[in-house]
């Protein structure tokens, strides 16, 4: 088996604040556990669980403080209900009580922001499983947030080819195209993809050594041309963690079965926060690669 150092990558451009605390939080996920025990104050499970049993209380007032009744017709719940859940928001410090009205304390907004952060990642956890499910496990920089808003694309017995239909109808919206890994995402028999990249769309592919000679073998005139015509780079890396997709205005990842190859999955998204992700992870793998046909450096 691979050591979980083989496919992690190293990023020298800064990002965004929100962007690098997403990536150190995704590389710092596998220590969380030490950290906590070191600091010899793990929280309470049932504790927990209560904080998100009151996040729909927190959430109203982190739009903003309501009195008593307010949170009663904005939660439809009953007046004994409203007073259990503010009196127990109050005894843990998360609001207070001003001309009638309770609003959240700075730990109720950061407990709130935690909770609806939580909710969101697990929902996301929840759509991308079938992805989460075949990506590589010791990938360190993929993170959950970047893609909350993401379209889901899973292969199904009686229509197996939807990942790469939509894989395929993203790249015709495109003018240029850069990714790696991406034979899953469209397997070199599938013309109408290679059609796009050598003749449509400005491409830049990074594949495995063999995969890009495979692509040399079958499209030896076409891919000569391309390149020559500055359309067309191809780069090589030995390892790859999984197919990551950047077109004009969305990005993507693809899943795909070990042992048929075949893509199983395919997420893509026009969040802001994807894009900088890719583009960090797409540098990063291509500062580690090698132009077809270049020496490599011993």
């Amino acid at each position: 088996m691979e050591s979980p150092e083989d496919d992690q990558l190293t990023f020298n451009p800064p990002a965004s604040p929100i962007v690098e605390a997403v990536m150190q939080n995704a590389r710092n996920q596998q220590y969380l556990s030490k950290r906590l025990d070191a600091a010899g104050d793990r929280a309470d499970p049932d504790h927990l669980g209560d904080i998100v049993r009151h996040g729909p209380v927190l959430e109203a007032l982190r739009a903003e403080p309501l009195d008593r009744r307010e949170i009663e017709e904005r939660l439809d719940v009953s007046r004994a209900t409203s007073h259990r859940l503010t009196k127990w928001l109050d005894e843990q410090g998360f609001v207070e009580k001003i001309d009638g009205r309770f609003q959240l304390t700075g730990r109720g907004e950061a407990v709130t922001d935690e909770v609806l952060r939580f909710e969101a990642n697990v929902s996301t956890v929840h759509r991308m499983g079938p992805l989460l499910d075949v990506i590589c496990p010791h990938h360190a920089e993929f993170a959950i947030e970047p893609m909350i808003d993401s379209t889901v694309t899973v292969a199904e017995p009686t229509v197996p080819d939807r990942p790469v239909e939509r894989f395929i109808s993203l790249v015709s919206e495109s003018e240029t195209f850069r990714g790696f890994n991406t034979t899953h995402l469209a397997p070199l028999m599938i013309g109408e993809f290679y059609q796009r990249v050598f003749d449509g769309t400005k491409a830049e592919l990074i594949y495995t050594p063999r995969v890009a000679e495979t692509l040399r073998e079958t499209y030896p005139t076409r891919v000569t041309e391309a390149v020559d015509r500055g359309q067309l780079t191809i780069r090589t890396r030995e390892k790859l963690p999984y197919g990551l997709a950047l077109f004009d205005e969305r990005v993507g990842l693809g899943g795909y079965d070990d042992d048929t190859g075949l893509m199983q999955v395919f997420v893509d998204t026009d969040s802001p926060m994807a894009r900088e992700w890719a583009e960090r992870v797409y540098a990063s793998v291509k500062a580690d690669s090698t132009p077809l046909n270049s020496p490599v450096e011993q």
